[in-house]
Parts: C-alpha cells; sequence; structure tokens
C-alpha cells in the first residue's frame, strides 16, 4: 500500500487525461440546505465534496514491454498488460482525506512455454488544482503467468492522504455559491464561476489522485504514436 503526504515539490507529470473540475457534480431532484436553486423550485443543486477525483493520466494506462528492448516492431512487443477496474474509496471523517485506490492489470505475453513473472511500476500522484503535482509515490505489481498460459492479472493498491483543511473551499466562497438567485434578476444569469476569485478558490481546493504505470520518455512516446 502506498501512503501519500509530504509534498514533492519537483515531481510532474507531462499529460493529463483529466480536466480540472472547478464544479460539483450535478444533481437534480429535491434540494437541500445550502444548495442552489432559482425561484419556483427550477434550479439545480450542486454538491460538493473534499474527495480527490481519481482517473488514469492519458498515455499511462496501458505498457508494452519489447524483445529485443531497443525494438519497436510489432513482432518484438513480448507483454502489454493495461490498467482496469480503477475503483476508490474515501474517507473525510477525520483531519485527512484519505482515498484508496485499487486497480486490476491485465497482462498478455507473446511466448507462453515457460512459467514467468513480470513486474511493471505503476504511480500514484496527488493533483492540486489540476496541474500541480503536490506529492507522488512509485510501487510495483508483479503478473505470474503459468506455463502454457498467455495471459495474467495482477492488483495494485494506493492511497492518498489529503489535509481537509486544504480540500475545504473558505466560507466566504461557499457563501456565494450557495447564494440564493431568484429568477429574473441579474444575478440568477451570471454563473458565480465566472469571478476570478472564486474561480480560483475552487481550483485550490481541488484535488486528484491519478494512477497510472510509471513509463519511460520512450514508453510515453511509444503509447502517443502508437
Amino acid at each position: 500500500m502506498l501512503y501519500v503526504k509530504k509534498v514533492c515539490a519537483d515531481v510532474t507529470i507531462r499529460k493529463l487525461a483529466v480536466p480540472l473540475v472547478l464544479a460539483s457534480t450535478i444533481l437534480t431532484g429535491c434540494s437541500r440546505t445550502g444548495d442552489i436553486e432559482l425561484e419556483g423550485g427550477v434550479g439545480i443543486s450542486a454538491v460538493r465534496t473534499a474527495c480527490p477525483i481519481v482517473a488514469v493520466p492519458a498515455g499511462t494506462g496501458d505498457i508494452t514491454l519489447f524483445d529485443p528492448p531497443a525494438s519497436r516492431e510489432a513482432s518484438a512487443i513480448d507483454v502489454t498488460a493495461t490498467i482496469t477496474n480503477v475503483r476508490s474509496t474515501c474517507s473525510e471523517t477525520g483531519a485527512d482525506v484519505v482515498t484508496t485506490v485499487t486497480f486490476d492489470v491485465l497482462g498478455r505475453r507473446t511466448r507462453a512455454d515457460q512459467p514467468r513473472t513480470v513486474t511493471m511500476p505503476y504511480f500514484i500522484a496527488v493533483v492540486r488544482g489540476g496541474s500541480n503535482v503536490t506529492a507522488k509515490r512509485v510501487d510495483q505489481v508483479t503478473l505470474s503467468f503459468p506455463a502454457g498460459q498467455l495471459r495474467a492479472s495482477g492488483q495494485a493498491t494506493a492511497t492518498s492522504v489529503i489535509a481537509k483543511s486544504a480540500a475545504t473551499l473558505p466560507q466566504e466562497v461557499r457563501e456565494q455559491l450557495t447564494k440564493r438567485r431568484r429568477a429574473g434578476r441579474e444575478e440568477a444569469a451570471v454563473d458565480p464561476l465566472t469571478a476570478p476569485g472564486v474561480r480560483e478558490a475552487v481550483a485550490r481546493a481541488t484535488f486528484e489522485a491519478l494512477v497510472g504505470f510509471q513509463l519511460t520518455d520512450e514508453q510515453l512516446r511509444y503509447n502517443a504514436t502508437r
């Protein structure tokens, strides 16, 4: 299991598949205290959670190993693997927001004569505001191929820990977002997220927990061009 808490400022991720989600899950139906609602009961309810968005960055969900390693011919493909079935559980009960991410790794090899184990590195990274990597940890997952079998699978687990205070909107921003807006008035037609201060505050409080294979530059290029 991975434990991510300390900020690592020297870590970067080249390309993310997940755009920054500045608002929250948009729900329809009955409103609750603090929800956004237009007069007459026609409107939306916006529910925000401190839990991070969990996803796989673009180009990191697959890995291809070659034999010989320097070749990129299709005939040289040795082992391929894919991350799938990404799931997460999140707890906001304490001072930290703790998210546990599990996922399956499905592998396939081209030669099935002998039993074989293949170890592949993967990462979990905590991204703030859509682009600022605040923590990253690398671990490994092992696939065991029995003799005569082309396929194997494994499961990996990673955990991110984010201070709840960092993922919580300031009270004044919450008030702007949940302020009652009456139909027909000018303020009802204005999205509060268009205000720079509100948008920036929501971005600072929005986190992502991203998992993927820890690829070399060459492997990233191969995934981008295949």
